[in-house]
C-alpha cells in the first residue's frame, strides 16, 4: 500500500512539474528570439521557428495599419533586422497543452538611439522534437 501510494505521489509531482518546465522553456525561448532578432543572428533566430503550412505573422503598426509579414522571413529576414537596441517581455500569460502552448505578453523595445516602442504579442508554439518553437505570431504596437 505504501509502494503504491509513493508511485502516485511521484507520478503527480512529476505530472505537475512538466508545465513548469514547458513555462520556463518557452519564456527562455522567447526571450531568445527577442535578442537574436536585434542582434542580427540570424542562424539563432531562426533556431528559434518551425514554419508550418499554417503559420501566419501579423502586425498592428501604431498607424492603424496591418501587415501580413511571410513566415519564411522569421528564417531568412530582410537586411533591416538586427539594428541593434533591447526588448524587455513582461506580463506574461500562457496556456500550454501538450505540445500546444499560446503566450501573451508585453514588450518594451528600445532602439539603439533610445526611442522606445511598446507592444503587445501573442505567439504561437510548438513541441518539435522535444523543443518549442514558434510557429506564428501576432505583433500589436500601442502607445504606452
Amino acid at each position: 500500500m505504501k509502494l503504491l501510494l509513493g508511485l502516485l505521489a511521484s507520478c503527480v509531482l512529476t505530472g505537475c512539474s512538466q508545465p513548469m518546465d514547458d513555462t520556463a522553456a518557452i519564456k527562455q525561448l522567447l526571450e531568445k528570439e527577442s535578442a537574436t532578432w536585434r542582434a542580427g543572428d540570424v542562424a539563432g533566430h531562426a533556431a528559434c521557428w518551425h514554419i508550418q503550412p499554417y503559420s501566419r505573422v501579423l502586425v498592428s503598426t501604431g498607424d492603424g495599419k496591418a501587415l501580413d509579414i511571410p513566415p519564411a522571413l522569421m528564417i531568412a529576414p530582410s537586411p533591416s533586422m538586427g539594428q541593434g537596441g533591447a526588448a524587455v517581455n513582461s506580463n506574461y500569460k500562457m496556456h500550454v497543452a501538450g505540445t500546444t502552448a499560446w503566450v501573451s505578453h508585453d514588450e518594451e523595445s528600445t532602439a539603439k538611439d533610445g526611442q522606445k516602442t511598446y507592444s503587445y504579442e501573442l505567439r504561437l508554439l510548438e513541441k518539435i522534437d522535444g523543443q518549442w518553437k514558434l510557429v506564428g505570431q501576432s505583433i500589436h504596437i500601442r502607445k504606452p
